[in-house]
């Protein structure tokens, strides 16, 4: 079976992430949205949402026992300890759900999958990737994009990027680097022409 090339993309948040991963999409490439699996694994009823309440308790659940992302978000957000005892608990049933989709993908011949994970090196999740890819952006780009995104107040989206690692974090990591200060049709360009680069020699090592 032939292997298939797993390519992670993680980034801050407002960094422009989303719109790179719909792109890559549109080229055909599957993109293993890490976001959505994270919000299947709490759905009601769920042994993950469970043990969220055990952590957190019942104030993160709403009227009909859902999770309320908001209010889960205003607490995780606000202060590192608490992020983490949040991943701690989601990343497993995350993880499995990563591995089974990837195997799904392997099965169907795919050469290549994207692993759009906003915490891929925190969570762990760069385990599966043969290549990283981080994107980043000024600090104030990002605000004000994530303010008109999630219609946060200064203050939140400031809590928000506070709970991320600075540009630093994700560039020593990372096998490539997009600063994103571009268009969008810049930012397609560069993107294509880095996953052609990719596919040609996918051991490659600098930042773009």
């Amino acid at each position: 079976m032939n292997k298939t090339l797993v390519v992670g993309l993680t980034g801050q948040t407002g960094s422009g992430k989303t719109t790179l991963c719909t792109y890559l999409s549109e080229l055909g490439y599957p993109v293993i949205n890490c976001d959505s699996i994270a919000r299947r694994v709490v759905e009601p009823g769920t042994p993950c949402l469970s043990e969220l309440v055990e952590v957190f308790g019942k104030e993160i659940l709403t009227p009909g026992s859902g999770l309320d992302r908001r209010k889960l978000a205003s607490i995780v957000f606000a202060d590192k300890t608490k992020l983490e005892k949040l991943n701690r608990v989601i990343n497993p049933y995350i993880f499995e759900k990563i591995k089974h989709t990837i195997e799904q993908y392997r099965k169907y011949g795919e050469k290549l999958v994207v692993l759009d994970a906003p915490t891929l090196f925190e969570s762990g999740a760069d385990q599966f990737c043969d290549v990283t890819i981080s994107i980043i952006a000024p600090r104030d780009i990002r605000q004000r994009r994530i303010m008109q995104r999630d219609g946060l107040t200064v203050r939140e989206a400031e809590n928000r990027m506070n709970s991320q690692n600075d540009d630093y974090y994700y560039m020593r990591r990372s096998d490539h680097v997009i600063t994103n200060v571009f268009t969008t049709e810049q930012l397609k360009r560069v993107a294509a022409d880095l996953f052609e680069q990719i596919l040609q020699n996918p051991v490659s090592e600098g930042a773009e």
